[in-house]
């Protein structure tokens, strides 16, 4: 699985270098919101040096969304740095995805970089509108390499006070979490579950990345260390999970002309089988 997914500010060297000795499984070094505005030319500045040292984790950047007028330049900054991939926030569908991988397109010719090499995680629902355009991630790009969900700036967008009442997510913000893992699934893609902006509370954390994991997500992004070790603990398959997997795998391959075989008193089909091989990959 994906698993944790940090967010490290660009403009902060230091915190950048300390969270790769992390246990995060993926780092997002952040152009966006946790930059500030006069703050974003010396980090866009920075960025390929900041990015230069080894990586033992795929590191990816987030940029200042098409509206901003900063896309182009944090991509023309960010691409020669290798990045694994970019994340787009205030996505709204495939006219969002697609000046980008247009603009990604030219910037890996220009820097000898394989074409299609740096993929695209959209940051999905932080807009009303957006909602109206999850279906349009279909066959949008193939760069696009997931789909996550962010609650807070669509409950500023919305007007909401707040979007959960205690630990649990409001029913407006439930709605728009399964709405973005349908569309993941439907496009074919990774479902990656919202930050948790209660930084300390691991009990949280650890429930909302549970319940994630339980429903198909493959990873939840973070904001601070403290979050990384009860997220990665619910993205990690259990032993029985494991062998649930394999067992699958075997009634499959003994019925190879088989379109569903009984398991255990109850009918496995072939959506059982590549979910059982999407298990037994993150074990290879």
């Amino acid at each position: 699985m994906t698993a944790s997914m940090m967010f490290v500010p660009a403009s902060a060297p230091d915190k950048y270098r300390k969270a790769l000795a992390t246990e995060a499984a993926a780092l997002i070094v952040d152009l966006e919101d946790s930059v500030a505005p006069g703050a974003k030319a010396a980090a866009r500045a920075s960025l390929p040096a900041l990015l230069a040292g080894p990586r033992d984790k795929p590191v990816w950047v987030r940029v200042n969304d098409l509206s901003s007028g900063m896309l182009l330049d944090d991509l023309v900054s960010a691409v020669p740095a290798r990045p694994f991939g970019i994340v787009v926030p205030k996505c709204c569908g495939r006219e969002s995805l697609l000046p980008v991988a247009h603009y990604l397109d030219a910037l890996e010719a220009a820097n000898g970089l394989p074409q299609g090499q740096i993929k695209i995680l959209a940051i999905a629902t932080e807009t009303a509108r957006s909602m109206f355009h999850l279906h349009e991630y279909v066959g949008s790009t193939p760069r696009l390499w997931g789909l996550a969900w962010g609650a807070e700036d669509l409950a500023a967008d919305v007007g909401s006070f707040s979007n959960s009442e205690g630990s649990v997510y409001t029913a407006p913000y439930q709605q728009v979490r399964s709405m973005c893992l349908l569309a993941a699934a439907a496009a074919g893609v990774r479902p990656i579950d919202a930050v948790c902006v209660s930084i300390q509370a691991v009990d949280r954390v650890a429930l909302e990345a549970r319940d994630a994991c339980r429903d198909g997500f493959v990873g939840k992004m973070a904001i601070h260390p403290a979050q990384l070790a009860p997220i990665n603990a619910a993205f990690t398959y259990s032993d029985a999970q494991r062998e649930w997997a394999r067992r699958v795998v075997a009634a499959f391959a003994a019925a190879p002309d088989s379109g569903a075989v009984s398991l255990d008193g109850k009918m496995i089909d072939r959506p059982h089988m590549r979910l059982a091989q999407r298990v037994l990959n993150e074990e290879a």
